[in-house]
C-alpha cells in the first residue's frame, strides 16, 4: 500500500502542473476543490450526505456515459428509495449535463476526485458509499484499490474496450490484472467486449454480458411543424465538414428523381452554417432557417436547423436519417437517437465512436454504413423508390430495441444482489 501511494503521489505531482496549465488555457477549470475531496457540502457548508446515510456512488466521466444512465438512474431512484444517490463527472462538460439532467434524480451531482491518496481518501470519507459503479471504461487505480481496502463494492456497467484502446491493454496486462482484482464485477456490452476484458487480466468469474444502456430508451412524444406534411423529409444530422457537400450534392441528386424530398441539415457546430448556406446557392437550392421559423413549401427544398438542442425531436419527423461526422475522422455520432422513431439510419464509413450500435443495426437491417458518396446516393435511392425495401428496415429498427431492451433491469438485478449481500 505505501509504495502505490508513493508511487500515485509521485505521478499525480509530475502530471498535476500540465493538467492545471491546459485547463486554465481552455478556459476549463471547473471543479478544482471537489476534485481534491472537498466534497459532500452544500453552499451553506451544510452535510449532504450525514454519516448514517446509504449510498449509492454512479460516476458518469462526461457527456456520453452521463447521457446513457439517464434512465437507469431514474430506475435507481425508485427501485432504492432510501438510498442517496450520488452521481459524479470528471469533465466540466459532463457536469452541465448531470447538473441539468439529474437534479431531481440525484441527491448530489459533484466531481469524481482526482485519482491520488489524499483526494480519494478525502472522497470516500466524505461520500462513504455502499456501492460504487463506473459507467462505460473508466479506470482508476488507487480508487478502485481504496474501494477494495474499505469493502466497498466497485463495479463497472455498460464496459467497452475499443479495437484502438486494445491493444494498449494488451501491453498493459500486468497492470491491469493487478488492478481488476479490486473490483467486485465487470458488466461488458457484448461477449466481445468480455473477452477482451478477461484477456487482459480481469477474472472470468468477474465478467458478464449485460448489453448497452443506450438501447433502454423509448420513444418520445414530439410535437413538430415545419412544413414536413405531404413531403418525405431526409434529415443530416450532426454534419461536419466535408460531409456538407456530400449530403447536398447527393441530395440535389435524388430530388431529381423524387420531386417530394425535402433535406434538413443540422450542422454539428453553428458556425458551419455560413458554409452551408453557401453549398445550397452553389447547388440552386432554395432554403431557409430554423432560427426564422422557416417552413417546408413547393419553393423551399432545404431547411437550416440552426438552433441548439431541437435535433432530436426532428428525428420523429423525418423518413431517412444520415448520422454526421462518418464521412470525415470524428468517429459518427448516436444513430439511436434517430432509430428509436423506426427511421432507416446511414453513416459514412467512420463510425467508430459507436462501433458496437452500428454492428447490431447494420446485421439486423435497421442501418447502413456506406463506404463512398456514391454508395451513399444508391442505398438513399433504394429506400426512396422501394417501399418494401423501406418498411423492411423501419420494422428492423422496431425488433432491435426490442430484442436488445434489458441492461437496466440487469444492473438494478446485480446493485440489488450486492446490497443485499
Amino acid at each position: 500500500m505505501l509504495l502505490l501511494e508513493i508511487l500515485m503521489t509521485i505521478l499525480f505531482s509530475l502530471f498535476l502542473p500540465f493538467y492545471y496549465i491546459e485547463r486554465v488555457v481552455h478556459k476549463k477549470s471547473h471543479g478544482w476543490r471537489e476534485k481534491f475531496g472537498g466534497v459532500g457540502v452544500n453552499e451553506k457548508g451544510e452535510k449532504i450526505i450525514s454519516p448514517d446515510d446509504k449510498v449509492i456512488h454512479i460516476h458518469c466521466c462526461s457527456v456520453g456515459e452521463a447521457l446513457a444512465i439517464e434512465n437507469l438512474l431514474k430506475s435507481m431512484r425508485v427501485k432504492f428509495p432510501e438510498h442517496k444517490i450520488v452521481v459524479t463527472t470528471f469533465t466540466y462538460a459532463g457536469q452541465q449535463i448531470a447538473q441539468k439532467k439529474f437534479k431531481d434524480t440525484a441527491d448530489y451531482i459533484t466531481y469524481f476526485p482526482f485519482d491520488n491518496p489524499i483526494p480519494v481518501k478525502r472522497f470516500l470519507d466524505k461520500i462513504h458509499p455502499d456501492i460504487s459503479i463506473i459507467a462505460e471504461t473508466e479506470i482508476w487505480p488507487y480508487f478502485a484499490y481504496s474501494c477494495k481496502m474499505r469493502g466497498i463494492p466497485l463495479i463497472m456497467i455498460n464496459a467497452r474496450i475499443s479495437d484502438l484502446s486494445y491493444a494498449s491493454y494488451r501491453r498493459m496486462k500486468f497492470f491491469f490484472k493487478k488492478v481488476f482484482k479490486n473490483y467486485a464485477a465487470v458488466y461488458a456490452q457484448s461477449p466481445e467486449d468480455k473477452e477482451k476484458f478477461i484477456s487482459v487480466g480481469l477474472d472470468s468469474q468477474k465478467a458478464e454480458v449485460m448489453g448497452n444502456l443506450k438501447f433502454d430508451i423509448e420513444p418520445s412524444e414530439e410535437q413538430v411543424d415545419i412544413g414536413q406534411d405531404g413531403y418525405r423529409i431526409f434529415l443530416a444530422g450532426s454534419t461536419h465538414k466535408p460531409e456538407n457537400e456530400i449530403v447536398i450534392s447527393t441530395y440535389k441528386k435524388l430530388k431529381e428523381k423524387h420531386g417530394d424530398l425535402k433535406l434538413l441539415i443540422a450542422p454539428r457546430h453553428l458556425e458551419r452554417v455560413e458554409e452551408i448556406k453557401s453549398l445550397l446557392e452553389k447547388y440552386e437550392l432554395s432554403y431557409g432557417l430554423r432560427s426564422d421559423n422557416s417552413k417546408f413549401s413547393d419553393s423551399t427544398d432545404v431547411i437550416i436547423l440552426n438552433t441548439l438542442g431541437e435535433l432530436k425531436k426532428m428525428y420523429s419527423i423525418c423518413n431517412i436519417a444520415f448520422i454526421g461526422g462518418s464521412f470525415n475522422n470524428t468517429g459518427g455520432h448516436n444513430p439511436l437517437e434517430a432509430a428509436i422513431f423506426e427511421k432507416p439510419v446511414v453513416s459514412g464509413p467512420a463510425i467508430f465512436n459507436f462501433k458496437d450500435i452500428y454492428e447490431v443495426l447494420t446485421k439486423s437491417g435497421a442501418g447502413k454504413v456506406v463506404k463512398t458518396p456514391d454508395e451513399f446516393y444508391e442505398y438513399l435511392n433504394t429506400l426512396l423508390e422501394d417501399s418494401k425495401i423501406y418498411d423492411e428496415t423501419k420494422n428492423a429498427c422496431k425488433k432491435v430495441f426490442t430484442s436488445n431492451r434489458g441492461a437496466i433491469e440487469f444492473v438494478i438485478g446485480k446493485v440489488t444482489d450486492i446490497l443485499n449481500f
